[in-house]
């Protein structure tokens, strides 16, 4: 973008029009939280049991590793416009739009959680799980207790990879008539306004970096320090591709 489009994009976002109604800015932004909020709620209520349990037994996880990689090649935009024709017919409402955005990000969001919940369960050191096994704990309490405590950085980390993939992608609600930030982009290309195209592109990103910002801060004041540096002691090695001893 040259100095002149630069100029351009400034004087749209001080342009008190665009950030006032239901086609404002920040109006635009809640509906894109909103969309994202509730994809990544119900794909936590998904992910995060069956990635627990299949983490926790060992059994399923050649169908899991197959059902995430099958999820994220999904072609979103031809998934969401095929539901709303789908279901357009039995929801006469906004629902007819909405439940197949929401439907297409919480394929989306599913697939992060779900691996990241299981790869948690599955690396926590088997002498930990054993000792609390001959503690008398019982299978669901060493998951609850001591399982699930440890594999929260990674269960973590699968959120955050989840929620920069659905803010991103939220804006396909705008192809099916719904608000977000895609409508600047949509909005934009119909009436030929490059301004509102980059400025809902560059809100997208701005956002997603936001976010992410967010739940990075949320990881740190969950993760029990004790687990955070044993993480940073890890990193090295990790990094090396070497096993620790």
């Amino acid at each position: 973008m040259d100095a002149e489009g630069s100029a351009r994009m400034i004087e749209w976002f001080l342009d008190p029009a665009n950030w006032e109604g239901t086609r404002g800015i920040p109006t635009l932004v809640l509906q894109h939280l909103q969309y994202t909020a509730a994809a990544l709620a119900v794909a936590g209520l998904v992910g995060v049991p069956i990635g627990l349990y299949v983490g926790h037994t060992g059994r399923g996880t050649f169908l899991i590793a197959g059902l995430a990689n099958a999820l994220r090649a999904l072609p979103t935009l031809g998934l969401v416009i095929l539901l709303v024709m789908v279901i357009a017919p039995v929801l006469t409402s906004d629902l007819a739009f909405v439940v197949p955005s929401l439907i297409v990000l919480i394929l989306l969001a599913v697939p992060p959680i779900m691996t990241s919940t299981y790869a948690g369960v599955q690396a926590v050191d088997a002498a930990v799980v054993d000792a609390a096994t001959g503690m008398g704990y019982r299978p669901l309490r060493v998951l609850l207790s001591v399982q699930l405590p440890c594999a929260l950085p990674l269960i973590l980390s699968g959120f955050r990879s989840a929620t920069l993939q659905v803010v991103s992608t939220a804006t396909i609600a705008a192809y099916v008539s719904l608000g977000g930030l895609g409508r600047l982009i949509i909005d934009g290309r119909a009436q030929n306004d490059y301004e509102r195209m980059v400025a809902g592109a560059v809100l997208v990103a701005l956002l997603a970096l936001l976010t992410d910002l967010v739940i990075g801060l949320l990881s740190r004041a969950l993760v029990s320090p004790g687990l955070a540096r044993r993480d940073t002691r890890l990193a090295p090695v990790r990094a090396s591709g070497v096993a620790p001893g």
